[in-house]
């Protein structure tokens, strides 16, 4: 099992009140990992980044797609190893550009898998 396989089960465990479809595909590149539903009725999309550093590297495809819809999209990044602060966070998806030159030395919008659990399912309330 891959690294993102594994943050996205984790991710399905905290997250019981959200619907979660992993998008497998391979003729629209650039479209984020999840679609995610939640109970008020809001669609998002999240992508799942795993790294052992402080970088996290994106195609100009997911690049793309992040800045043509700047909303209700998000980036949440696993960090591992011993060094590791703050294991999971998660981005604003129209903060790619500022992601993938800083990486995870941006400051998150949420700080582990309970807040990012809070931040999903309460968009559209």
């Amino acid at each position: 099992m891959g690294a993102e396989q594994k943050l996205y089960k984790k991710l399905k465990a905290a997250t019981p009140q959200i619907i979660w479809n992993r998008v497998e595909n391979l003729s629209l590149p650039g479209m984020p990992d999840l679609l995610g539903y939640n109970t008020s009725g809001r669609f998002f999309t999240v992508e799942l980044k795993v790294t052992k550093g402080r970088k996290l590297k994106f195609s100009p495809h997911q690049i793309a797609f992040h800045v043509t819809h700047p909303e209700n999209t998000f980036i949440i990044a696993e960090a591992l190893g011993p060094r590791a602060v703050n294991r999971y966070q998660m981005f604003r998806g129209s903060r790619i550009m500022e992601l993938a030159g800083r990486g995870l030395e941006l400051e998150a919008c949420c700080l582990g898998l309970e807040a990012c659990r809070l931040k999903l399912e309460s968009l559209g309330a």
